[in-house]
């Protein structure tokens, strides 16, 4: 897909200061290109950031001690009224289609046996991990991980200790240097020279061992690719800098792959490097949480994040926080909204670095020093979020579907790329006829690209990550909600799997309702009150039986009933039978009320 720009009329021109900054985190980028709007007809053209030798300013000069007046960009505040009048699901699409900013989400561990084409998730291998094995450790947050320790993934990214110490208990790490390697300045790195090794003479010879040959770039393109799939914006000084220098190291070449095979726009700027991707259709379950509690966007954060974007694109870069909180109530005032909404949106762009440190008194400050704090506005990564083109969209529905809309190898290969599993039920005629054509070498293509493991099943592929980094939701977790996510996966497969020969509408399988609270009412019982889980999940089932249905959901182990059935319910997907213990097809008859029938029993 096209990626277009994210205003009407958008041009492109050569900006600078002196001192070469752009804005915000932009040092030293004399060449950047700004996007900015073009003047209305017989309107006087606005002044960029810089000095311009070929024209002087013509706006008006303000009032003495009167500040200017903030111009929201058209584009995005019509984008603000869509997420406002937008339910809760198209929201989140809409975010997916205009933003692109979502990660990737791989399910992980990979099945006991080898994989079989020709065998069904139902009643194939599994990956289920016995309770020993539940427990596992949390991801850190922020930064790369080690890589995995193998030929496909050297880890060349250094964690831990501070520059030049590398920590009491790690012994110094030996890499080898990367010709030609440049530090943020550009400065060629110094290749230090070999050290000198004195053999000891005393000592029997040790053994000589043939290591495996290793792809140095490729290793580093490979790290590159990921990092972007997993964080599409990656700025030189955030939480992922360590990956920026690879970035840059292998733009070229990462443009050049991320555009063929799934259609991505690629911006590797001096200080900020961007993945353009493109929106997931309707129902994709992808949305935007606060970066510090996970609380999810509402249509009104939405809309408070569009309109602050808005506001920020032509902002000065210092800015007083009451001057942007007043504009952004004057600029919409039939958005409503609250403090909490705004407080939220500014969150994001402060994780973003569109902004820099927000003041803690949050998006209504009753202290006058909070409103008159000064801000930080970086315009080149406000003016790098918007990804969707608003600009020629109708409305909002016209917009998820444009961001979407692509070849059918294009769309294949984005859904392998970004989803836990495509299942060829979901899919259109014509996507569905590419991946059966394509079967072995389209999943394959990526699962080189970006380092995963494909699984193939008669309902449809997987690109499994088992280092569980290319994913935003880590499966099995180690907290109570992914524990009792769990566990109840295990027992609505156990209840409800199709036996060998049964025939189910596109392989979901129904969950009858009551199933759902049974298991989660003995869950609680047998395993949260000795591990002492958290007292709201305890006391209140509903609260436990939401959050758990909607993390299986967003992992794409079950899906809602479809519109205008009765009563709503839930229906199990085929990946779900991965989490469980491998089929028993003679077992036997229970007598509980949610057991099979007995004449659904094999003969023995």
């Amino acid at each position: 897909m096209e990626q277009q720009e994210y205003a009407v009329g958008a041009t492109r021109v050569a900006a600078g200061r002196p001192d070469g900054r752009t804005g915000g985190t932009g040092l030293r980028s004399t060449d950047a290109l700004l996007a900015v709007r073009e003047p209305a007809a017989g309107a006087a053209p606005e002044a960029v950031s810089g000095p311009r030798a070929d024209a002087a300013p013509t706006r008006p000069a303000p009032e003495p001690g009167a500040a200017p007046a903030l111009s929201p960009d058209p584009g995005l505040l019509r984008l603000a009224h869509w997420f406002a009048a937008a339910t809760p699901g198209t929201a989140d699409d809409l975010c997916a289609a205009s933003f692109g900013l979502y990660p990737a989400r791989h399910l992980g561990a990979p099945a006991e046996a080898a994989p079989d084409a020709d065998v069904s998730w139902w009643h194939g291998p599994t990956a289920h991990a016995t309770a020993a094995l539940r427990s596992r450790e949390p991801r850190p947050v922020g930064g790369l991980r080690r890589a995995r320790r193998d030929a496909s993934a050297l880890p060349v990214v250094r964690s831990g200790a501070k520059p030049g110490r590398p920590g009491r208990h790690r012994k110094p790490e030996r890499t080898r240097p990367v010709p030609g390697a440049q530090d943020r300045s550009g400065q060629d790195l110094p290749i230090p020279a070999p050290a000198l090794l004195v053999a000891d003479v005393s000592a029997p010879a040790l053994p000589t061992v043939d290591l495996p040959a290793v792809d140095l770039p490729a290793a580093e393109r490979r790290i590159a690719a990921r990092l972007l799939l997993a964080h599409p914006l990656v700025t030189a000084s955030g939480p992922h800098a360590d990956g920026f220098p690879l970035i840059r190291r292998h733009r070229d070449w990462l443009v050049e792959r991320f555009d063929a095979l799934l259609g991505y726009r690629l911006v590797v700027g001096p200080w900020h490097a961007r993945l353009c991707k493109a929106g997931l259709g309707p129902g994709a379950a992808r949305r935007l949480e606060h970066p510090a509690t996970g609380a999810p966007f509402t249509p009104a954060g939405y809309a408070q994040l569009a309109l602050a974007l808005a506001l920020l694109v032509d902002a000065p870069e210092q800015l007083r926080y009451g001057r942007l909180l007043d504009a952004m109530r004057a600029a919409a005032p039939g958005l409503a909204a609250g403090p909490a909404d705004r407080a939220m949106a500014l969150a994001a762009l402060a994780d973003w670095q569109v902004l820099g440190e927000l003041p803690v008194g949050g998006a209504d400050p009753a202290d006058p020093a909070d409103r008159d704090a000064v801000l930080t506005v970086d315009r080149e990564l406000a003016r790098a979020v918007p990804a969707g083109p608003p600009a020629l969209a109708d409305d909002a529905a016209d917009l998820i579907r444009r961001a979407a809309a692509a070849e059918p190898a294009t769309a294949v290969r984005r859904l392998l790329a970004e989803t836990p599993a495509v299942l060829d039920a979901d899919l259109p005629e014509d996507r569905r006829a590419w991946l059966h054509e394509h079967r072995l070498s389209g999943p394959a293509a990526l699962a080189d690209f970006l380092g995963l493991e494909t699984e193939l099943r008669t309902e449809g592929v997987a690109l499994l990550d088992p280092a569980d980094e290319l994913t935003d939701l880590v499966f099995p977790g180690a907290g109570p909600l992914s524990q009792a996510a769990l566990l109840l996966l295990e027992g609505l497969v156990e209840e409800v799997r199709p036996l060998p020969g049964e025939t189910t509408a596109g392989g979901d399988v129904p969950i009858p309702d009551a199933l759902i609270d049974g298991l989660l009412g003995d869950i609680a019982d047998e395993y949260g009150l000795p591990a002492r889980w958290r007292r709201d999940y305890l006391a209140d089932r509903t609260a436990l039986r939401r959050d758990a249905l909607d993390l299986l959901h967003n992992l794409g182990l079950i899906t809602p009933t479809p519109r205008g059935s009765r009563p709503p319910g839930w229906l199990l997907r085929p990946p779900a039978a991965r989490y469980a213990p491998a089929p028993d097809f003679h077992p036997v008859p229970g007598t509980g009320r949610h057991s099979r029938p007995a004449h659904f029993q094999t003969p023995g």
